[in-house]
């Protein structure tokens, strides 16, 4: 049974592409046969993460619009054998996206036998946001610990639980998972960020994955590589946890507290 997977925020910026690009990876690299689909009509940035942009032939909007098929259109990833991209289109408007093309774009990756459908969303409520969660089964709600970020995801809540096919066939509802990026400790011990109980209350979801504050998820991007293929880096490893918890695994939370220092950093102050 295909799963589709929503990486949605309402505030720009707090790193859903990023978030998208590695949680597919890391499904993939579990023998998951994934899709990740870029809804971010007239901006696409994704196949850059995925290091795929000289790639990339047709798009998204040219499957709905039957310009191409979704083979066609499919970018296998030379890393991992089970992991395929869907660009989104540069030029066109993101109205260029319909229900009914989404829809059908979905259903042929079902037939197709992938496990996974990860949709990596625009930030906010207009409509490639709308369409990008509306088929969604589950949603991975991106939030920096931040004041604004987390109103801002608030809203995208209620959007959750009322704009989406599930919301109205009344199937049950979107499963919703907290994904906190950019945490850093020593900040939150100082006042000046959000702790992950602060927003874990607030929002009242369930924490799927703490990822670091680092230098190497911009390195990675213009790498164009996912940084979840940076074994050597934490934030890989907050990821891969991330990845086990979608799967159904228990780990415990990682990164969300500062170091301990040695004894002679206490000493001399390193």
């Amino acid at each position: 049974m295909t799963e589709i997977i929503v990486v949605t925020s309402g505030k720009g910026g707090v790193g859903k592409t990023t978030t998208s690009a590695s949680l597919s990876c890391g499904l993939a690299r579990r023998g998951k046969k994934v899709a990740v689909i870029d809804f971010d009509i007239g901006l696409r940035n994704l196949d850059l993460i995925m290091g795929c942009e000289r790639r990339v032939v047709y798009d998204f909007v040219n499957v709905i619009q039957g310009e191409c098929t979704l083979k066609q259109a499919l970018i296998k990833d030379k890393r991992l054998d089970t992991l395929f991209v869907l660009a989104a289109s540069q030029t066109r408007d993101k109205d260029a996206l319909t229900s009914e093309g989404v829809r059908r774009v979905f259903d042929e990756l079902t037939a197709e036998g992938f496990d996974y459908i990860v949709c990596d969303s625009p930030a906010g409520i207009e409509k490639g946001a709308h369409l990008a969660m509306y088929f969604a089964d589950r949603a991975v709600v991106v939030v920096n610990p931040e004041v604004s970020s987390v109103r801002d995801s608030d809203r995208i809540l209620g959007l959750l639980s009322s704009k989406t096919k599930r919301a109205e066939n009344g199937d049950g509802k979107v499963r919703e998972h907290l994904l906190l990026t950019r945490y850093s400790p020593k900040r939150v011990a100082v006042g000046e960020m959000m702790s992950v109980g602060d927003v874990k209350e607030i929002l009242g979801l369930d924490v799927v994955g703490v990822v670091p504050e680092s230098v190497d998820v911009l390195a990675a991007s213009n790498a164009g590589t996912p940084v979840i293929l940076n074994e050597d880096s934490d934030v890989s490893r907050a990821y891969e946890d991330a990845v086990s918890r979608l799967l159904g695994e228990t780990v415990p939370l990682r990164f969300i507290d500062e170091p301990k220092k040695g004894f002679f950093a206490r000493m001399f102050g390193g």
